[in-house]
């Protein structure tokens, strides 16, 4: 089965550094993350991450049900790469890809996620019909909230 991918790309008016600083201190994703999930981090994550660090938080994706999910940051190189992949959450697969490129004035940030839910059938009609426009919204938010936070477009 072919995974489904999401990527979104996103221009940060701030030198390289800060944005790394940012992004890469896992301590910053409840700000970026929409009040309804009620993301909770479960661990207490140092400022910077490795790779081999695992980080496990609580989100409430549907209807207010709890999930516990552990992710594994599995690749670093900084300050222009980062790879999280879950290792227990509500999918059978999920990659998550973050590179940042110095561009005039700021950073290029791009998102690239590779996902695959489990269930069969009912995971394929999960996928058409709630979970990617969930994931937009997820991703909407965050473009929002990192405007919000260091402006730009």
């Amino acid at each position: 089965m072919t995974p489904h991918r999401i990527r979104t790309v996103q221009f940060i008016p701030v030198p390289p550094e800060e944005a790394w600083d940012f992004f890469s201190d896992p301590r910053n994703l409840p700000r970026i993350t929409p009040p309804w999930l009620s993301f909770e981090l479960l661990s207490d994550p140092p400022g910077r991450m490795y790779p081999g660090l695992r980080i496990e938080y609580r989100v409430r994706p549907l209807w207010g049900i709890p999930l516990r999910w552990l992710t594994e940051i599995t690749h670093v190189v900084e300050p222009y790469f980062f790879v999280d992949e879950q290792r227990l959450g509500p999918y059978r697969l999920w990659r998550h890809q973050h590179r940042f490129r110095a561009v005039g004035g700021g950073v290029e940030m791009e998102d690239e996620v590779h996902y695959l839910l489990r269930g069969g059938p009912f995971g394929r009609v999960a996928q058409r019909y709630l979970v990617r426009r969930r994931l937009a919204e997820i991703f909407d938010y965050r473009r929002a909230e990192v405007e919000r936070l260091f402006g730009g477009k």
